[in-house]
């Protein structure tokens, strides 16, 4: 599926499950920590500098949000995990919301790809490879979106990357401040939407 990306707009912001979407439009979801960058990356996948928020509170927004790429798919920014100045409710909240959106449309078939973002900087935290671990044990489609990639020396960045290799492997690295690795991600979510 080829994907026009220069048509797309925010569709439906959902705090709660019963908000969430249920047509049959194929998705594609942004996993990662409070703070790695989803938000830069999506404005950088569309080619748009803010149509996704990027917020300076990290754990603030505790929402899914669903952009629709040129009427053919969702891509869905889920929120941010880890962050530790989360309340208990606000904890569960996000808890009840993100696992009641990774069930759904894991059980009907509408998630095709998670790009789970890790910052390459730091590599992945417990919560990442919790993730890393539930998605494997579920047999979800993943790759990996090795953020900030311009800021680690060459050396450093080398030895993350295959640390990060051994988790996944589609390691795509990332910079959204000079665009390594846009190109390379589209390519990897239209191939892994190519049966819809």
């Amino acid at each position: 599926m080829k994907l026009n990306t220069a048509k797309t707009e925010l569709r439906i912001t959902a705090g709660l499950p019963n908000q969430l979407p249920r047509d049959s439009k194929p998705q594609v979801a942004l996993s990662g920590r409070s703070n790695v960058g989803k938000s830069s990356l999506l404005n950088t996948l569309i080619g748009r500098k803010s149509l996704a928020r990027v917020s300076g509170q990290p754990g603030k927004t505790i929402t899914v949000n669903f952009y629709d790429i040129d009427g053919q798919v969702y891509f869905v920014d889920l929120p941010g995990y880890g962050y530790a100045r989360r309340s208990d409710e606000e904890r569960r909240r996000w808890s009840e919301l993100t696992d009641g959106y990774l069930t759904s449309t894991l059980s009907d078939g509408r998630l095709k790809l998670i790009v789970q973002l890790i910052d390459l900087r730091t590599g992945p935290s417990q919560d990442d490879l919790m993730m890393l671990d539930w998605m494997t044990h579920n047999g979800v489609p993943f790759i990996i979106a090795a953020t900030k990639a311009d800021k680690p020396n060459k050396t450093d960045r080398r030895a993350m990357l295959d640390e990060l290799a051994k988790h996944c492997d589609t390691v795509i690295p990332f910079s959204a401040l000079n665009g390594e690795g846009k190109d390379e991600l589209l390519r990897a979510i239209e191939g892994a939407l190519s049966n819809c």
